[in-house]
């Protein structure tokens, strides 16, 4: 879920990604694109923009002990998160870093390609996805994600308001970044154009849950991007922010939280097509 334009995360925030936000929002949606391209045992899998590996990891244990499992971020921070991971029941994952935009992989090494949540970040979408197509062999698929609109992300619309309120225009760009391929035939044109076929894409929503939402939002400040843009500020003043913001999602979107409970929709286009 990363590369050189967008998500980079240092090796704390890293684990704390794994640890606080894979569960409750990367994990549904991968297994959500996992069952779309209907991984077969012994299949080769590529997954591009693998962040800590929710993915690889899914797919290694679909595709058992006699498959391929690759995994490839530009990001080592989430690389050595995810290889420090104890390892999958079923194929072993090879960690490679690298960009989208040249895999270094041979043409038709994989017959299926998954990159969850990150094609947005790539300086260069189509030619990550001719890429991809190249190391597909000739009957491969390919399954891909994105947000959709930050408007229609209810959650993420109101940290990046506040965020921008509170330490100024443009603080959360970072944020705001997740939701930049949001129209679903820009999605649709940028697979047709590097050669894919037969797309099937369909937008879907998961709702996701945590305790309160002063504890997402101060999961956002520490296991995302935005660790950076509150980097090096004394605790209190930290604290201070994370209550400011926290108190203005919390009115914003007063329909989804109770005094226990933190519920909210994500919604995302889901794609799969054949080479």
């Amino acid at each position: 879920m990363s590369e050189k334009s967008g998500w980079q995360l240092e090796r704390r925030s890293a684990e704390l990604y794994e640890r606080c936000l894979v569960g409750p929002v990367t994990l549904p949606w991968a297994r959500d694109l996992i069952e779309r391209v209907g991984l077969q045992p012994r299949a080769r899998v590529l997954d591009v923009a693998c962040g800590t590996g929710v993915v690889a990891r899914l797919a290694a244990s679909e595709v058992g002990k006699s498959g391929r499992v690759a995994a490839l971020d530009v990001n080592r921070g989430m690389l050595a998160v995810g290889r420090s991971m104890p390892s999958p029941r079923g194929a072993p994952i090879e960690w490679h870093e690298g960009s989208a935009d040249a895999l270094p992989f041979g043409d038709g090494e994989f017959e299926v390609v998954l990159c969850q949540l990150g094609l947005q970040f790539f300086p260069n979408r189509r030619a990550a996805l001719c890429e991809m197509r190249r190391v597909l062999a000739a009957e491969g698929r390919v399954g891909v994600s994105a947000y959709t609109a930050i408007a229609r992300n209810p959650a993420a619309h109101a940290l990046a308001e506040a965020v921008d309120r509170y330490l100024g225009q443009g603080a959360s760009d970072a944020k705001r970044s997740e939701h930049s391929l949001t129209d679903p035939d820009e999605l649709n044109g940028l697979l047709d154009a590097a050669g894919f076929s037969s797309v099937q894409l369909e937008t879907v929503t998961q709702l996701v849950r945590f305790a309160s939402v002063e504890e997402w939002v101060e999961i956002q400040f520490a296991a995302t991007p935005l660790a950076a843009v509150v980097a090096n500020r004394e605790q209190r003043r930290l604290d201070h922010i994370v209550g400011l913001v926290s108190a203005d999602v919390r009115e914003a979107l007063a329909p989804f939280a109770s005094d226990n409970a933190f519920s909210f929709p994500q919604e995302a286009h889901v794609a799969v097509a054949d080479k």
